[in-house]
């Protein structure tokens, strides 16, 4: 199975491709999708929605070349700024269309859960993330802070997929 991972932001949107056989856990791409506000001049809300068509594009053209079978998105945690939080969530939005528009559930996971997961500590900081990243997944070069982050939400969708996968099995067996 192939598991994608996407760590959401309006500048840089991280993204990591993984496949999954059993236990065993491979890389097969990782980057960041990158918007720059636009350069005409225009309004804020112009320039905002220049970047989102952005991130739509390049995330589209991920998923169409790597055609995961789950994806994955970190839940926006909400910061003292009330205006950057709104846009965060509206790249949020864009994380989780786009898997939508190929068909994909997608999965979410709040930060700490992602932590927790690849580093066994829910309040980890993103070095350990990092390295963490690098354990699973040997010889991986990361594109970056975002994309080891979505790599890392791609790892723990992984995990909780095929312990999901577990559980029902053992409720299939229990009832007979």
């Amino acid at each position: 199975m192939r598991v994608m991972g996407i760590d959401p932001g309006l500048r840089n949107l991280g993204w990591g491709v993984i496949d999954v056989a059993g236990s065993r856990l491979t890389h097969v791409a990782n980057g960041i999708c990158h918007s720059a506000p636009s350069t005409k001049g225009g309004a804020e809300s112009g320039d905002l929605a220049a970047r989102l068509l952005s991130l739509h594009s390049q995330l589209t053209e991920v998923l169409r070349e790597f055609a995961p079978d789950a994806a994955a998105v970190e839940n926006t945690f909400v910061n003292k700024d009330a205006v950057a939080t709104l846009k965060l969530g509206q790249a949020r939005g864009i994380a989780l269309l786009v898997p939508a528009q190929f068909g994909i559930t997608v999965g979410e996971y709040a930060p700490n859960a992602v932590k927790k997961t690849v580093v066994g500590v829910g309040h980890a900081a993103k070095a350990q993330v990092d390295h963490m990243v690098r354990i699973h997944l040997p010889g991986v070069v990361i594109a970056g802070p975002d994309a080891a982050d979505a790599l890392a939400i791609a790892i723990c969708h992984a995990h909780h997929m095929q312990s999901a996968g577990r559980l029902q099995a053992a409720l299939k067996r229990a009832a007979g």
